[in-house]
């Protein structure tokens, strides 16, 4: 969502007034409708836990800071922390007289179960574990409201990532619990939480409705209750969205603009956000750790022609994991890769990759064909198709395989069985992106190509040691510089965000999508 400049003091008294006016309109038994993709996990560490989960869980389960406006780390269960003077320790000071669901009391001793009993242990391969095992070794308890982080290396962006989908977990909901993935009766039917709102009832392949949770700690949220409806198809979620069946959905497929353009009832934000698009070149496979096979690949692609076709213009040419909502970081004088399938066939040629009789490229006698699986997700399918065709252009065979949602999870980004794929990365607003690329995400975290490059691990940990804003800069701008010529990614775009509501929902803070939720004790609907 578009966010205004600083206001001056007369505009937020005018704003504060309007923002009263509004609230006496609030519907006090008033509920909303959302939609998701598949039926959620209760678990924001479950390694199931997806796209199809994140804002459910941001209902349910706060963690120790959340983002402000300006996408900075701000208090959430803690209200206060500190880093040492060597950044190997973290001290965060929790709110006092946090309540779970069921009443119980939030505590120190519940975030120090999530790290340390679910998160740091290797053998769980908790979602997003490796990017808090790669420098959080333990967390303490001070004592009820104090916990510890201890480090063994220094992480800067510590509070950012804590604020990225890092929710607290009960300690008392989980005891004798074996496998926490199992624990079906808490992942998938009824669990205890701390957010604003609780789980009342869950209709597999159908709803999850939620009531306000009289015991979150900021006070009763004025909607009564909210439902998510389980809606895979897109086209779907918009044929609610224009009946009234739904009050939010985030446009997929900007083709469908226009008919939200031409509702009375619907309003849209379109903004800038941190989500890059990308193909991901399995690099455990030989023909990948080439870097001309991947500059090549790269070259063929025609992404502004893609932007406009698939995109209708929302979205820009990505240059790297850092977005341009990161003004103070992002280095847009990096390698470029401009539409050129001839340069893209003379590097295949210089890598060894010649015509074969039917016109696909050969090598010691084996054609180059790619298995490309892709999800039937927003805009994967003609993404891939496109990508795909492109390819074909220069002797380059692409196998595509569409797939549900949850199994494409499974294969591609579990189990790492593909060569190629498109898909996207929605990271914290930090130029941190180590847990996407550092080598020991390979395999098992967020690295899905399995990229690796101790010049590009060095750099990235630098990142992490670095103490001001100007040597974050300059190690950043040195990484991207790296991350644009050697391309662990095929960066696609930058889309902006199009969400869509409904004129009767408001209280939102207008900053991204996932920040609103974090935030939702605020949110309204007018009578």
């Amino acid at each position: 969502m578009k966010r205004t400049g600083k206001l001056t003091s007369l505009m937020a008294l005018s704003l504060l007034l309007a923002g009263a006016a509004r609230a006496q309109s609030a519907d006090p038994s008033g509920t909303a409708t959302f939609v998701t993709t598949a039926d959620p996990t209760f678990n924001p560490w479950s390694p199931n836990a997806f796209v199809e989960s994140n804002l459910i869980n941001e209902l349910l389960f706060p963690g120790l800071t959340r983002w402000d406006k300006d996408l900075k780390p701000a208090p959430d269960l803690a209200l206060s922390w500190k880093a040492s003077a060597d950044g190997l320790k973290w001290t965060f000071n929790l709110r006092k007289n946090v309540k779970w669901s069921d009443g119980q009391p939030l505590t120190a001793d519940d975030v120090a179960f999530t790290f340390n009993d679910l998160v740091l242990k290797k053998e769980l391969g908790a979602n997003q574990g490796s990017t808090w095992r790669n420098a959080v070794t333990k967390v303490n308890v001070v004592n009820a409201s104090t916990v510890e982080f201890i480090l063994s290396r220094p992480w800067a962006s510590l509070p950012t990532y804590l604020a990225y989908y890092a929710g607290i977990l009960p300690k008392h909901s989980f005891a004798g619990v074996t496998d926490p993935w199992k624990f079906t009766a808490f992942n998938k039917q009824n669990p205890v939480s701390s957010g604003p709102f609780k789980v009342s009832q869950v209709v597999s392949g159908a709803t999850v409705r939620m009531v306000r949770n009289e015991n979150y700690w900021g006070g009763a949220p004025k909607l009564q209750g909210v439902t998510f409806k389980v809606v895979p198809d897109s086209n779907a979620q918009l044929a609610q969205l224009l009946s009234g069946d739904v009050d939010l959905i985030a446009i997929g497929n900007p083709e469908t603009v226009d008919r939200v353009k031409s509702s009375p009832n619907l309003t849209l934000d379109i903004a800038t956000s941190n989500i890059y698009y990308f193909v991901a070149l399995n690099q455990d496979d030989p023909r990948f750790q080439d870097a001309r096979v991947r500059q090549a690949l790269l070259y063929a692609i025609n992404r502004p022609a893609m932007i406009s076709s698939v995109l209708k213009g929302y979205g820009q040419v990505a240059t790297g994991p850092i977005a341009p909502i990161q003004k103070t970081y992002y280095n847009a004088n990096v390698q470029q890769y401009p539409y050129d399938p001839a340069k893209a066939k003379a590097l295949l040629a210089q890598a060894g990759w010649k015509p074969g009789p039917d016109g696909t490229l050969m090598k010691d006698g084996k054609p180059f064909v790619i298995s490309m699986p892709t999800a039937s997700y927003q805009q994967l399918v003609p993404i891939s198709l496109l990508v795909q065709q492109y390819w074909k252009d220069i002797g380059v065979k692409a196998d595509l395989k569409t797939m549900d949602w949850n199994s494409y999870i499974q294969q591609v980004i579990v189990k790492r069985d593909y060569q190629a794929s498109a898909a996207w990365w929605s990271t914290p607003a930090d130029p941190d992106v180590l847990p996407y690329y550092d080598s020991s995400a390979a395999n098992v975290g967020n690295n899905i190509p399995n990229y690796k490059n101790p010049k590009l691990d060095a750099l990235l940990e630098n990142g992490r040691k670095a103490g001001s804003v100007l040597a974050r800069r300059v190690v950043y701008n040195e990484a991207q510089a790296l991350m644009a010529k050697e391309l662990p990614y095929l960066y696609l775009w930058y889309p902006q965000s199009i969400t869509a509501y409904n004129k009767r929902l408001q209280g939102m803070r207008g900053i991204t999508q996932a920040a609103d939720f974090q935030y939702a004790n605020e949110w309204f609907v007018t009578k």
